[in-house]
């Protein structure tokens, strides 16, 4: 192998696997609702502890988030509906949702770049989400105990 032919090899990994192995991509044509629901909902329940290993499976770690709010024990269908009869209309395109949602808090404690720190607060809140044109959630805004 030439000395030119290792330098291109060289260059080719530095430029493509390096950036690869570092980042984390959202599925490929991910749609604002569904961005929404890998960085917002869990249908599974999820506890305090488990917030290091779902920001991590949901690309939330990489840079570390500061904060992360994750909708609980609801369906799909009970956060679609802040967007319609579920939910007040606020500024915008925001809407508050008219009953409370379990809503579990994930924040770094530790430094922004990974290892990241997560702990996890757990607690009874209503939502305030953006929703789009076709009444689908597409951003978490904020959250406010009742």
């Amino acid at each position: 192998m030439t000395q030119t032919m290792a330098t291109l090899l060289l260059f080719l990994v530095v430029v493509i696997v390096v950036p690869v192995l570092g980042r984390c991509p959202p599925p490929a044509n991910e749609t604002a609702y569904q961005q929404f629901l890998r960085q917002h909902y869990n249908k599974c329940g999820m506890g305090t502890k488990d917030c290091p290993s779902v920001m991590s499976e949901r690309c939330l770690s990489k840079p570390c988030k500061l904060k992360n709010s994750f909708i609980i024990n609801a369906t799909t269908k009970q956060i679609q509906d802040v967007c319609g009869k579920g939910g007040t209309p606020m500024s915008g395109d925001l809407r508050q949702s008219t009953s409370p949602f379990q809503v579990l808090t994930c924040k770094n404690k530790g430094p922004e770049s990974p290892p990241c720190k997560f702990q996890g607060v757990k607690s009874s809140r209503y939502i305030v989400i953006a929703c789009n044109a076709e009444n689908y959630p597409v951003h978490f805004d904020e959250s406010i105990i009742p």
